[in-house]
């Protein structure tokens, strides 16, 4: 008896496990091409998870600095939108950021002390809605291109644009880590 209730307890678990892994299932939005759009899905899955990592954070958490060396939440979000939008120009167009691009975003793409003196005393909101314009942009620069062009090399590379797109959703990754290491730091 002991050994069905085990068996039946066991079964039940992997059924509920099955179900619960198979709510998120990454697949491309329309209009995208496959592996294109399977990139913008799993974007918008790490955007999504630091919005909810932070979407309920009062000034002082937004503002919050671990130490001198560290960065505060809001410039970490605009670190990423900086990124995305570098590699939006580096990818499409084949360059780097210009003067007036790097007059914008170099403070929130370099960080450090002048990015912890620049992004505070702004909400979680002022940050998410600057790459929210960014996400869409490179949405819809990337719905205008096909598998093909996301397989090519990067002028003057070994590198594809699969691999560029690939980096800046790792770098969110890795930003994302550090965000719910600032917020399990955050004064109580």
């Amino acid at each position: 008896m002991k050994t069905l209730k085990i068996f039946v307890l066991s079964t039940f678990c992997l059924f509920l496990f099955q179900i619960k892994s198979n709510a998120q299932v990454i697949e491309p939005p329309k209009g995208y091409s496959q592996d294109i759009g399977n990139m913008v899905a799993m974007l918008d899955d790490i955007k999504g998870r630091i919005h909810r990592l932070t979407m309920n954070m009062s000034q002082d958490q937004v503002d919050f600095l671990l130490d001198e060396k560290a960065n505060r939440i809001g410039a970490m979000v605009m670190h990423l939108a900086a990124t995305e939008a570098f590699y939006q120009v580096y990818t499409f167009e084949g360059r780097e950021f210009n003067e007036e691009e790097t007059a914008k975003w170099m403070t929130a793409l370099e960080l450090g002390e002048t990015a912890r003196a620049e992004f505070q005393g702004k909400p979680i909101a002022y940050y998410f809605g600057i790459w929210d314009e960014v996400r869409e942009k490179t949405k819809a620069l990337l719905k205008e291109k096909d598998d093909k062009w996301f397989s090519s090399k990067l002028k003057g590379t070994q590198a594809n644009n699969h691999w560029a797109w690939f980096h800046v959703m790792e770098h969110q990754s890795n930003h994302m880590g550090q965000i719910a290491l600032l917020r399990s730091r955050l004064p109580q």
